[in-house]
């Protein structure tokens, strides 16, 4: 819950509107200022204050314990223009804060955490736990000094400015060991154990069980992920208070689901009780792995519960971004995230140029030029299996005649893909245009480079029939300046010559340009790859300067 402070009207009216945005997250504070914050500021895991910042910095000074258990807390002045990340810039999600009442507000965030500040991620930001030095290995992250990468775990990680060697080490591990000097320990979810139970194990004992194996084995239980079983066991109260205990979900599984996955130690007492040889090792298995701890009994008499310990390696992540058409402020704040996260970015060379500055520190570009499209398919893909964070970027939506559907073509359920949608050019040409895409419309690349144009010219004729407004991208290139002309003496014979046609150059972009003719007057020799053309359907009507296709609604026919 967000707690929500303010003591003048000023401040209570921009306060109102941040309470009316997030009814279900924030909890408005009345009465004198100070009793409001020490009240919120027990109650609430974050607090946003209309108020001055040093009011606030004397108010709540008295009421900081530590950075992993205090409130992240924001200032907002009472004019509204910036929202100050003032306590808990990390742990308390202070400076996320502060980014999202700004986008409510239209207030400018200000951040001046370190890390935040020149574009590293922070260490006690990625998202598990973190032991040792986080502020000197990142003071030296900050000051250029060598910090070492030691990954006994293979995780995609953000982009880290590592050297082979330094004074300083960052370490990726699931082993139960304890950070040197200069070192930071990062702990990810790279456990799975798998339980079994009879019914009405005790808690007790299955928590104890888990946390043995653990033990021997030399792991950090900061590094479980869940815990697994068979379906039939949901509900055992046992396992469920153990994970709840331990801080991990319960994931389950069909016993048919497990009775496929080969184990070391099959046994029928579970194939008669819940219809699978191994409820434990199958379950810690079903999603590969390493086995590290075999199948070991509780030490109850007789013993309720099983349990196995596999180590599963981080699945790469390939995320599939959109930059949209090439005007900064049409980037999603969904791409800017994604392009942030990555370790590795692959892309035309002409798009990373478009982006490189919103990368961070450490960042791997991999670029090419125009021709490679499944190359770099290939090359993301490949990145992302070896275990990193991959971002392979392409214009407008990258699901549009870019390059989401070649990388998905060469990707396999071994690594996790994640499409980012942007604004597509025909979108944004069709913004600049007017509405010529207001009612059923179709898009047709006139590229024969990939499709035989035998192909393009039936989908164009069927476009035409069906009465289809038509989008063309890659209208016409050197190499392809017929192609236009044909397309459109098809569309000719079924639409007036009045017909509008818009061209957009370059939509959203410096050098912008956009006219609006018809389908007898365009002339094709003034388009070329950069245009978008939008061709009206017999409905389409150019109406005070601009391309309008209408819906249909019946009350606008009706006679006034």
């Amino acid at each position: 819950m967000i707690g929500l402070i303010s003591a003048t009207a000023a401040g209570a009216a921009a306060r109102d509107r941040l309470a009316a945005a997030w009814p279900d997250r924030t909890r408005v504070y009345d009465g004198p200022a100070g009793d409001a914050v020490r009240a919120a500021f027990a109650e609430c895991d974050q607090l946003v204050c209309f108020l001055a910042t040093g009011a606030v910095v004397r108010l709540v000074a008295p009421l900081l314990a530590d950075k992993v258990s205090d409130p992240g807390v924001v200032c907002v002045d009472e004019g509204g223009r910036f929202a100050v990340s003032l306590v808990g810039g990390h742990a308390g999600g202070a400076n996320e804060l502060a980014r999202a009442v700004g986008e409510v507000l239209g207030a400018e965030p200000v951040v001046t955490t370190a890390t935040d500040a020149v574009g590293l991620p922070g260490l006690d930001m990625l998202g598990f736990p973190v032991q040792g030095d986080v502020a000197g290995v990142s003071r030296a992250l900050l000051d250029g000094e060598p910090v070492a990468l030691a990954a006994e775990v293979s995780w995609p990680l953000p982009p880290l400015p590592v050297a082979v060697e330094g004074a300083y080490t960052i370490r990726v591990t699931d082993r139960a060991v304890e950070p040197a000097t200069h070192e930071v320990l990062l702990r990810p979810p790279s456990l799975v154990v798998g339980v079994g139970a009879s019914k009405g194990a005790p808690v007790d004992e299955v928590l104890a069980l888990v946390e043995e194996a653990l033990r021997d084995a030399g792991l950090s239980p900061a590094s479980l992920a869940e815990l697994a079983t068979v379906d039939a066991k949901a509900e055992e109260p046992g396992i469920l208070g153990a994970a709840e205990r331990l801080g991990v979900p319960v994931v389950t599984y069909p016993a048919e689901e497990l009775a496929e996955v080969e184990v070391p130690n099959p046994s029928d007492a579970p194939l008669a009780a819940v219809g699978t040889p191994s409820v434990a090792e199958a379950a810690a298995l079903v999603g590969g792995g390493e086995l590290l701890v075999p199948k070991r009994r509780s030490a109850g008499t007789p013993a309720m519960a099983t349990c196995a310990v596999v180590r599963r390696p981080g699945r790469g992540r390939l995320a599939v971004v959109g930059l949209g058409p090439g005007a900064r402020d049409l980037l999603t704040p969904r791409a800017r995230a994604e392009l942030r996260r990555a370790s590795v970015l692959v892309g035309l060379d002409q798009y990373v140029g478009q982006i490189r500055d919103l990368l961070r520190p450490g960042t791997r570009i991999l670029e090419s030029g125009l021709g490679a499209e499944e190359e770099r398919a290939r090359t993301a893909v490949a990145e992302a299996r070896k275990g990193h964070a991959v971002a392979l970027i392409g214009s407008g939506d990258a699901g549009v005649y870019a390059m989401a559907s070649p990388a998905l073509a060469e990707a396999s359920d071994d690594i996790d893909v994640v499409g980012v949608p942007g604004v597509t050019a025909a979108l944004a040409a069709g913004a600049i245009l007017g509405a010529p895409l207001g009612h059923d419309h179709v898009s047709i690349s006139l590229s024969d480079l990939h499709t035989p144009w035998e192909v393009i010219e039936r989908r164009v004729r069927a476009a035409a029939e069906a009465d289809l407004v038509v989008t063309f991208y890659n209208p016409r290139s050197r190499g392809r300046h017929w192609q236009l002309p044909k397309a459109l003496a098809i569309l000719a014979g079924h639409r007036a010559p009045s017909t509008p046609v818009g061209v957009v150059r370059n939509a959203s972009r410096p050098d912008e340009s956009a006219r609006l003719t018809t389908l007898a007057g365009l002339d094709p020799a003034t388009v070329d790859m950069m245009t978008v053309v939008t061709v009206g359907n017999t409905a389409t009507r150019e109406i005070a300067g601009r391309m309008v296709t209408p819906r249909g609604y019946r009350w606008q026919e009706e006679p006034k």
